[in-house]
């Protein structure tokens, strides 16, 4: 699965395409210039119970890991992968 991303400054989103279409994306929203707030994460059917919703959150988070900045997981799902998996708290 290739995961793409878009933003343009203020708002953007990790998505992931099957066949031209979005299937999956996690959209967040610029704070200030040192973090991003992840909002909402939605898996389609296509792509539902395949680990499409965690690989965008791991995606989120080498993109934090590159830009310097931290995450607030507002999202339930986004904020329920931190709370497993130890190895990505450090963006947080």
């Amino acid at each position: 699965m290739e995961i793409k991303l878009s933003d343009d400054g203020k708002h953007g989103k990790f998505y992931i395409e099957v066949e031209g279409q979005e299937q999956a994306k996690m959209t967040f929203t610029w704070a200030g210039t040192d973090r991003i707030i992840i909002d909402h994460t939605e898996v389609g059917d296509a792509l539902r119970g395949k680990g499409a919703g965690k690989q965008l959150v791991i995606k989120a988070v080498e993109f934090a890991r590159n830009k310097n900045i931290k995450i607030i997981p507002l999202c339930p799902f986004a904020k329920s992968v931190f709370d497993k998996v130890e190895e990505i708290k450090d963006v947080l």
